[in-house]
């Protein structure tokens, strides 16, 4: 399988020098050359297999070259607290899959478990015995996951930059108690988007690259512009439709619509490259908050960033410049990497960029928006939690909300990305408890209320030491990243 980049196809990689390198030199985004197919047998063959072996399946289809693919899988799944994408039926056409029960209660988990064994795995087939350093920036649940993924594995380091204000109490904490020899983590005065903005930079900077590569180090991702970040994210798509195949909801060939909370747009295109490959999926449903920059541009085919940015219960989308739409921008031109570079110049200089005709209708074909008010997200929450005894975080319930508008004769899926308890004090106000103001008491009366038992790992974060309090402007941080990058030689 050969990847090249969005903004230049003469640059073609391999899959492992696509996840060994996250992004490529110009700024693009790897993207595979051609996609693989799965036939109706093979979709068929998943019902009712472990969900390792499916991922094997599926990741494998891109990254051949890793023979050790299987025993990564199963190393990776064996993490997570049973099933790690159960479906949940709430009604005769709607549907959940909850992608939350992973070590870090969200659904970053089921990438960021297996992308430091593809990683690995990658350099080994590659030869390469350099340090990998990754910098992240996170909206609130990369950056645990990330922490918690590579967490002392050999020849990596993780440095993790979050929005000071711009993450809920548990995902702080969860990101300042990370432990660890080879991770560091700081907030930043501004928005997720600054810290992106700065972290993208950073993989394009020729004078941070020679300067770690000087040490033995090289640099990649971790979040979903890295194609390992987002390759394991298209299993769930086939998992959730081989249960419905299994549990006799559907019948071979039969649609199924998804409606997805997004903020950076990877999770809801690893369902497209489902649909690419065959997967018999109807409508992908882009379901955004108040930050509604991917709904109007869905409906639009406009996409302006040039708008205020508010702060919401659903902080993992909170998010104004979508990183993973480059690929789909991609696709839907016609693979034309001279138009995708124009487009994502527009963008960092004017804010603004506008599909043709043609392009908008070719997305409009399979993607649909909408979006939710912090009032919509609030009586949502309550009525799911009336109706069906059904509780569910913020970014949920904005994708609950969303996928009402949409409703079909097709069945739903509503993806759940994030455990309540991270939202605790949220989800207490939405569903008429009176929240405490101390994280570990809010837990309790969550689980009391719900019946929703707290994970241990969450329960013990506030004893937890606090290891990285600090904060940094948003300009600093390629410095952070180089003394970061000197102390993980040091090592």
């Amino acid at each position: 399988m050969r990847f090249y980049s969005t903004r230049n196809k003469k640059n073609e990689v391999s899959g492992a020098e696509a996840v060994c390198r996250g992004i490529s030199e110009e700024g693009g985004l790897f993207v595979p050359v051609t996609f693989p197919a799965m036939s109706r047998e093979r979709i068929e063959s998943f019902c009712g297999a472990p969900y390792h072996q499916t991922a094997a399946t599926v990741v494998g289809a891109f990254l051949p070259e890793l023979s050790d693919l299987p025993a990564y899988t199963q190393a990776a799944y064996e993490k997570f607290d049973g099933d790690p994408a159960p479906v949940v039926k709430l009604d005769d056409n709607l549907f959940v899959t909850e992608l939350w029960h992973g070590p870090t209660h969200a659904f970053k988990d089921v990438a960021l478990t297996l992308l430091p064994h593809l990683l690995c795995g990658s350099k080994k087939q590659l030869g390469n015995s350099r340090i990998t350093l990754i910098p992240v920036a996170t909206s609130g649940d990369t950056g645990k996951a990330a922490l918690e993924g590579f967490r002392d594995v050999d020849g990596t380091g993780v440095a993790v930059f979050y929005p000071d204000g711009g993450v809920s109490d548990l995902q702080r904490l969860q990101m300042i108690t990370a432990e660890g020899d080879n991770v560091f983590v700081s907030a930043i005065r501004g928005n997720f988007d600054d810290a992106q903005t700065a972290v993208k930079k950073a993989f394009t900077d020729p004078e941070l690259i020679d300067a770690l590569a000087k040490e033995g180090i090289e640099l990649s991702s971790a979040n979903s512009i890295n194609f390992g970040r987002l390759a394991p994210q298209i299993t769930y798509y086939f998992t959730t439709y081989a249960d419905l195949l299994d549990g006799g909801q559907i019948e071979y060939g039969e649609q199924v619509d998804f409606c997805v909370p997004s903020g950076n747009f990877g999770d809801i295109l690893a369902g497209y490259y489902a649909r690419k490959m065959g997967l018999p999926i109807g409508r992908l449903v882009c379901a955004s908050n108040r930050n509604n920059v991917l709904c109007d541009f869905i409906n639009t085919g406009v996409y302006d960033a040039r708008r205020e940015f508010y702060k919401t219960s659903s902080p993992s989308m909170d998010i104004l410049i979508s990183s993973n739409l480059e690929r789909l921008l991609f696709d839907i031109s016609g693979c034309d990497d001279e138009r995708t570079a124009a487009r994502m110049r527009d963008l960092k200089e004017k804010g603004v960029y506008s599909l043709t005709p043609q392009e908008r209708e070719a997305m409009q074909t399979v993607f649909a928006a909408g979006y939710a008010t912090e009032d919509d997200v609030a009586n949502t929450t309550a009525h799911y939690f009336d109706e069906y005894g059904y509780i569910m975080d913020p970014h949920t319930a904005v994708a609950a909300y969303v996928a009402e508008r949409f409703a079909s004769d097709r069945p739903m899926v509503i993806l759940s990305t994030a455990s309540p308890h991270k939202f605790a004090a949220a989800v207490l106000g939405f569903i008429g408890e009176k929240p405490t103001g101390n994280e570990t008491k809010d837990l309790v009366r969550l689980e009391d209320a719900t019946a929703l038992e707290v994970p241990e790992s969450l329960i013990s974060l506030p004893k937890k030491a606090k290891l990285y309090t600090g904060s940094i402007a948003r300009e600093q941080i390629t410095d952070a990243i180089r003394t970061f990058g000197q102390k993980l030689t040091k090592k």
